[in-house]
């Protein structure tokens, strides 16, 4: 009997080795779980959002690796973001820090706001104003916010928000973007820190991005923790579950 026993804990322990083992490949080399802190990307991404970063979209450097050991430096398997993308980097003020953003300029391009208008290259961006975003979860009752739908040189649509007319960073010099960095900017244009601040995030090496935003696998209410199970029939925003981010 204490064989049996012994066997069964052996069994145990064997089973819970290798399901941390899958788990460690796949988000190392598959898919790692980020949720959204701020509103920088509203209305695309809300403060509460769970979603999938795919590792493997543009290859790996050091920063996959969990606690991101500087084993090697560069990319292997390395693809390139496309303009639209949404992806997770790290800060390259502060490497210990993950940003998610929109690519919005690649290597050599030249970006400018003037006039809360996106310029790629010396060229206005299609811009069109659509129905505005209803703010309801920040507490005030509801807020009507402006929202335009941008469409890049190559195609690529999504909305941004216009909090203020004539916003700190709606009139900008000339960003060129040196080789190898990427440009990237918040869809919340006047409430995030972003590219435009050279300061605080500036050009992004490609070594720093770890992915690309792909999927919404849960959501909650801003304020709610989604470890809250039992309030989870009224703060979890059931709409969003497994929507594709773009």
């Amino acid at each position: 009997m204490a064989r049996g026993k012994e066997g069964g804990v052996a069994e145990g322990v064997r089973v819970i080795f290798h399901a941390l083992i899958i788990a460690l490949v796949i988000r190392t080399f598959l898919f790692q779980p980020f949720n959204i802190p701020s509103g920088s990307m509203k209305a695309t991404l809300l403060v509460g959002d769970y979603l999938f970063v795919s590792k493997y979209s543009y290859g790996f450097s050091h920063y996959s690796l969990p606690f991101s050991p500087p084993l090697f430096s560069g990319r292997i398997w390395s693809g390139t973001p496309e303009r639209g993308d949404i992806v997770v980097f790290r800060l390259p003020k502060d490497d210990s820090t993950d940003y998610i953003k929109r690519v919005i300029g690649l290597p050599g391009d030249k970006i400018q706001m003037i006039d809360g208008l996106l310029h790629v290259n010396g060229q206005p961006v299609k811009r069109e104003r659509i129905e505005d975003f209803v703010e309801t979860e920040e507490g005030y009752g509801a807020t009507r916010i402006k929202r335009w739908r941008e469409t890049l040189p190559n195609g690529v649509s999504y909305t941004t928000l216009d909090l203020i007319d004539n916003g700190f960073y709606d009139k900008t010099p000339v960003y060129e973007v040196p080789p190898g960095h990427y440009f990237m900017m918040g869809d919340n244009r006047d409430n995030s820190t972003d590219s435009r601040v050279l300061s605080q995030v500036g050009y992004v090496p490609l070594e720093n991005i770890i992915g690309r935003a792909q999927i919404i696998f849960f959501s909650v209410y801003e304020g709610e923790r989604a470890w809250e199970v039992w309030r989870w029939p009224w703060s979890v925003r059931w709409s969003r579950l497994f929507t594709i981010v773009r």
